[in-house]
């Protein structure tokens, strides 16, 4: 049983903040953790594994932070463009893509650079790591979707698309896959790497999420987050989250319970609670903080549990990992 969560969430206005949830309930509470200025310009994206949180930023650099021992723990150097997309796989590696058109693979041990792909010819948008961690998925703006093999390091397939997609995400058996361009969701099968059904969102799309195995959250450019069947490409149920647009989706599993995590430009992070026997009828809210800024990322940090489906973290390595070496950067403490 997890005692505490922490939401981890980035701003235009260059700050990471964290908030320590405690679940409780029908009602949790949130209390502010820390906050951080480590970037120079906006943050894009934030990730997580069992111990560290990773955020991009427009100012080109990568930040690290262990959680563990509530430090900095250096910057990442690569790329040359804003960070646009980053991923871990388990406690292993660690993925970035940015508008230098490069996609990195990380070691987490060392934190080196072991393989540079020349992903696109235009600006990587998003990236996505097969649960195998054998393959990845990548969009850019030359209109292609491509496939990677991590495990020989090299290209595998390419598609030409119509359109420029900005989001790529595998399901959690990784038989399926979505590609989402503007306002549109394409569902891929990936024995065929065909089209299996078409989902038509009302507004642009800034952020999807799988629940489950085929009902997809989706959340774009407007107060609503609609949940969509994979399968039938039909909206299950649409509510109110928040004033304005939704930026963010993150979803994780509680003690049997779907959770679905939304920030908005409003300023706000809501958590909410999935009931998938009745998954027609609007979520319970469960929390609600609000930062004050100009939202833009977000991600959900959970001590000692490795978000990949394949992988489970072992509890003696999560409570006393070995420490790796940090990359370019000092230690910092975080100020609390």
């Amino acid at each position: 049983m997890e005692e505490h969560v922490e939401l981890v969430c980035g701003c235009y206005e260059q700050i990471l903040f964290g908030y320590r949830v405690t679940p409780g309930g029908e009602q949790w509470t949130a209390t502010t953790d820390f906050t951080n200025h480590a970037h120079t310009a906006s943050l894009s994206v934030v990730a997580v594994n069992n111990r560290f949180v990773a955020t991009g930023s427009k100012d080109e650099t990568i930040q690290i932070y262990d959680m563990k021992k509530k430090v900095e723990h250096g910057a990442l150097l690569h790329h040359n463009g804003s960070i646009t997309c980053l991923e871990f796989f388990g406690r292993t590696h660690l993925l970035s893509g940015a508008e230098d058109g490069l996609m990195c693979v990380w070691n987490t041990k060392k934190w080196e650079c072991q393989q540079t792909f020349r992903a696109h010819k235009g600006h990587v948008l998003s990236l996505s790591i097969h649960p195998s961690g054998k393959l990845a998925l990548s969009v850019g703006t030359d209109k292609t979707l491509r496939t990677w093999n991590l495990v020989e390091g090299r290209s595998a397939f390419i598609k030409n698309i119509k359109q420029n997609a900005h989001i790529v995400q595998w399901c959690p058996s990784g038989e399926q896959y979505v590609v989402v361009m503007h306002d549109r969701v394409d569902v891929y099968k990936l024995e065929t790497a065909s089209v299996i059904g078409t989902i038509q969102n009302p507004k642009r799309i800034s952020s999807i999420r799988f629940i489950t195995e085929t009902v997809l959250a989706v959340a774009g450019d407007d107060d609503l987050i609609r949940l969509y069947d994979t399968d039938s490409q039909k909206c299950l149920c649409e509510f109110k989250a928040h004033d304005t647009r939704v930026k963010s989706l993150y979803s994780f599993d509680y003690e049997g319970s779907q959770i679905m995590v939304s920030s908005s430009s409003d300023g706000y992070v809501k958590i909410w609670r999935l009931d998938l026997k009745k998954v027609n009828a609007a979520p319970t809210l469960l929390c609600e903080v609000s930062t004050s800024a100009r939202l833009t990322c977000l991600s959900v940090w959970r001590p000692g549990v490795i978000d990949n489906k394949t992988e489970t973290a072992d509890p003696e390595a999560a409570a006393d990992p070995a420490d790796p070496e940090a990359p370019a950067g000092k230690r910092i403490i975080i100020f609390f």
